[in-house]
């Protein structure tokens, strides 16, 4: 079951957190022996590490859990669990299991546990986001072979069934409560998830019978660290041999420690309302896309960490290395004090401050930015939703359930979209998705250059940046994933340092 600690474990907790704060894992992260690693991990659980939450990253990423398939860097579906699947009619994929994996608690994986945690997952309260819009189901039709199927064709099930939320438990994690399933000894990762201590920290050991070998490490010890100095603090000083997502604002204080950088689906962008207020006119739309650098950006907010945005699709989306060149159907007007209201989050503690320069760019082109509202999140979602902003300036994964860009663009940029932050609705966007939307993967992949380049040509959005992320590691530590998908991080190769 979930861990759910009684005011006796929640007390200990705490004081588990203060001694580890205070240091008590340097030089011998946690345990006082060199064979484990010790990470800092950027989020927090959220939801007690139940797989039917964001907490499911926490879980792929620490090596605990695993799914049917999994994604390769151009994000094409590669075996996992199944190592095989074939297509037997349109709304079924048949899937063969890999033999000898044995669940955590030592159960051996089998077709009926595989098909039942499936339809757990669909069943759920709040489904993994990777079932939206989908109906799942799934029955084993002999030992090693089971047939997932959907209500109706789903070109890309293969690459659905990668998402973090749909990890195949054993039997045992649902016994107390199918809705929110315990990974604890329940999962078929390299690592055993033995013990939770609140949002503090976790405690692994070696899946010794690993199907994929046994792991370099005899266990893991993870600390959920949010503040990203307080992350790389805990690297310099030894407490941690590997710290994810390194802020800009540390790397100059990262000395004698290798930091990986990669590149990420995810794009900054300012969102310019097409619906209401200023912008609602193409022409100074237009202007506003004129106006803005996201060059400055780059090279000033980002220190040259980050990548240039030539479109929605960036570098860690190798399909679209070369857009098509951007054509723009109105020419600019010349503002005349305008007014425009910018808004932004300050989670991420590199938007506020680009929202700084984007409204110094506006002004200086004749725009009166009457203000810029920097909130959390939660409170800003609601507005922004509705448009009640000019211009809003957030970072958005676009690949993290599926690794499919057309669900993307569907939700982002079309009429009805639930993430339609700009507002757009133009009838023949919404035709190109829905026709992307029935091809196959590779189909997808040439029909999302196409239909970004139709958005761009609205001028709906800026795109300001492509992110990167950074893991700080330990020197002579070895075998740290760099998955662009943001999915892996430890894994049974992942070794400590001598």
């Amino acid at each position: 079951m979930p861990v759910r600690p009684n005011r006796a474990a929640l007390a200990a907790s705490l004081l588990a957190g203060a001694l580890l704060l205070s240091g008590c894992f340097a030089g011998s992260p946690g345990t006082g022996t060199a064979d484990r690693l010790s990470v800092g991990m950027a989020f927090q659980p959220a939801a007690e590490m139940s797989p039917y939450s964001d907490d499911a990253v926490l879980l792929s990423k620490l090596g605990v859990t695993e799914t049917l398939t999994a994604l390769d860097p151009d994000g094409t579906p590669r075996p996992a669990l199944a190592e095989s699947w074939e297509q037997i009619d349109p709304d079924t994929l048949r899937m063969t299991l890999r033999p000898g994996v044995v669940f955590h608690d030592g159960t051996p994986l089998t077709a009926e546990h595989a098909g039942a945690a499936l339809n757990h997952a669909a069943a759920a309260t709040t489904p993994p986001r990777a079932l939206k819009g989908v109906e799942l189901s799934a029955a084993a039709t002999g030992e090693r072979t089971l047939d997932v199927s959907t209500t109706k064709p789903d070109p890309i099930l293969a690459q659905r069934l990668t998402a973090p939320g749909l990890a195949i438990l054993a039997p045992s994690a649902y016994r107390e409560d199918p809705t929110a399933p315990a990974p604890v000894r329940a999962a078929t990762g390299p690592y055993v998830l033995d013990s939770v201590q609140g949002a503090t920290s976790a405690t692994l050991s070696a899946n010794r019978e690993y199907w994929g070998g046994a792991p370099k490490a005899s266990g893991v010890d993870a600390r959920f660290i949010a503040d990203g100095a307080s992350r790389a603090k805990a690297l310099r000083a030894g407490e941690v041999d590997i710290i994810d997502t390194v802020p800009v604002s540390q790397l100059p204080t990262i000395t004698g420690h290798q930091v990986l950088d990669f590149p990420l689906p995810r794009l900054v962008s300012a969102h310019l309302n097409t619906r209401k207020g200023t912008l609602a006119d193409p022409a100074l739309r237009a202007a506003a896309r004129d106006a803005v650098h996201p060059a400055q950006i780059t090279a000033g907010v980002y220190a040259g960490q980050a990548d240039a945005a030539k479109g929605l699709f960036g570098p860690a989306s190798t399909w679209a290395a070369e857009p098509p060149a951007q054509q723009h159907g109105t020419a600019p007007a010349t503002p005349q004090g305008q007014p425009l209201r910018i808004a932004t989050y300050d989670e991420r503690p590199e938007l506020p401050e680009i929202a700084s320069v984007v409204a110094e760019n506006l002004r200086s082109a004749g725009f009166t930015v009457e203000n810029v509202v920097v909130q959390e999140y939660s409170t800003l979602e609601s507005e922004m939703l509705r448009g009640d902003y000019d211009v809003v300036i957030g970072t958005r994964s676009y690949a993290v359930d599926t690794g499919d860009p057309v669900g993307y663009l569907s939700t982002d940029w079309t009429c009805g979209g639930s993430y339609n932050l700009s507002m757009l609705c133009d009838p023949a966007l919404d035709a190109a998705v829905a026709e992307a939307g029935a091809a196959d993967a590779e189909q997808r992949k040439q029909a999302a250059v196409r239909i970004a380049s139709q958005v761009l040509a609205h001028d709906a959005v800026i795109p300001l940046a492509h992110e990167r992320t950074r893991i700080g590691v330990a020197p002579g530590v070895q075998g740290v994933a760099q998955d662009s998908f943001d999915r892996r991080l430890i894994t049974a190769e992942t070794a400590p340092g001598a």
